[in-house]
């Protein structure tokens, strides 16, 4: 059945009623694109979190994957079609314009400070076509357990994610984009707002758990881990996988804390291992009891997803929080990599056992290659969309 947070028609007015200073500001609307868009008045918005600087959009990486290097409090995760007669460079193209002028003179477009407002975009992979076979492990993600699979919730053309410490900026920006595609003819699949805690550091997810703890961090580790080389199209690109998981929360929290940790791997207090240590510690997936039992159990969700056991690299999540009703809450999933094995084999694993995964069903995912970033000169997507169509 589709729900309204699925529907073309309704899930950008559900996106920006959400939010009471949006709508103060007037911004639930239609999905009919307009032809005349009056220039806001520049405002200032307040009585939130203080709003941290301006993330550039300079450099040869796109924003928003590693940077801010601490993910901002609130995002939009959109998944866009594009017709089968559309041009996908102009339509790549006119994107990129359109984030250059949010990210760069947002005043001037949305009428507010864009704060650190990021938007990060991906071509998923029929745009990404015949040159996609440079992209290691390709782009098309095989079926795995527990999923709710339908036609508009699965794959997609294009990614765009809008990221802001100020949810105001995310569901203004969100709304400019979602003008601009209309007019360009594509058409939403799923959108999905989401929301993390402040603070620096891991962070607590729904489950009330820190997330985020095995992330790689410094510049070698993402260069390593997360970031394309080497000549040709896909240099300084990356491949995302999004994915939207429903969680049985109260059924998890229904558990005793102990039960919960051993599920997880890490303590609720503070995140650190069971196999010791501080929170940002690794696990020591061969520390064992006195009697021979694992510290971290065998089936803990921290031990079958560590890239010590899943063979793999390692994958830089950047998760959000979402809740559109008690039934229907969980994470909306976001992970960074150089190859689609790293997300694939960790995924298998957990299918193979896992005592969280029990608890958890997916109900949207994608998985799409992040180019380089771009200048006026220099178009989103540039020479990998040429052979599309």
């Amino acid at each position: 059945m589709t729900t309204q947070r699925d529907n073309p028609s309704m899930v950008r007015r559900s996106l920006l009623c959400v939010l009471p200073a949006a709508a103060a500001l007037g911004t639930c609307r239609s999905d009919a694109p307009s032809t005349a868009l009056p220039k806001p008045r520049a405002v200032a918005v307040g009585g939130g979190p203080a709003v941290r600087g301006a993330v550039g959009a300079d450099g040869a990486r796109q924003a928003g994957v590693d940077r801010p290097a601490q993910p901002q409090t609130h995002a939009v995760v959109s998944v866009y079609d594009l017709a089968r007669e559309a041009d996908a460079a102009r339509v790549a193209a006119r994107v990129g314009e359109a984030v250059l002028g949010l990210t760069g003179k947002p005043a001037e477009v949305l009428g507010v400070e864009g704060g650190d407002l990021t938007v990060t975009v991906g071509l998923g992979p029929r745009l990404v076509g015949p040159s996609g076979r440079g992209v290691p492990g390709g782009l098309e993600l095989p079926a795995f357990a527990r999923e709710e699979r339908t036609a508009r919730t699965w794959g997609g053309d294009l990614l765009v994610q809008v990221c802001a410490s100020d949810p105001v900026v995310v569901a203004l920006a969100d709304a400019r984009l979602a003008e601009v595609l209309a007019v360009e003819g594509v058409s939403v699949r799923w959108s999905q707002a989401g929301f993390r805690p402040p603070g620096g550091g891991p962070v607590r997810n729904l489950l009330g758990f820190p997330d985020g703890i095995e992330n790689p961090r410094t510049h070698p580790e993402l260069d390593r881990e997360v970031w394309l080389d080497g000549p040709g199209p896909f240099a300084d690109g990356t491949i995302a996988v999004v994915r939207r998981l429903r969680i049985d929360v109260s059924g998890f929290l229904a558990q005793s804390t102990v039960r919960q940790e051993e599920a997880i791997g890490r303590r609720k207090s503070d995140g650190a291992p069971l196999s010791g240590g501080d929170a940002p510690g690794r696990l020591d997936l061969s520390a064992k009891t006195s009697r021979g039992r694992y510290l971290v159990p065998a089936m803990a969700h921290a031990r079958r997803a560590n890239p010590n056991a899943t063979g793999s690299g390692r994958m830089l999540r950047r998760g959000y929080s979402y809740r559109n009703e008690p039934g229907d809450q969980g994470l909306l999933f976001v992970s960074f990599q150089r190859g689609l094995r790293t997300f694939t084999a960790t995924q298998r694993r957990l299918d193979d056992g896992d005592d969280l995964m029990r608890f958890v069903t997916a109900t949207a995912s994608g998985a799409f290659f992040v180019p380089p970033a771009f200048t006026p000169e220099r178009p989103l997507g540039g020479s990998l969309l040429g052979e599309w169509g």
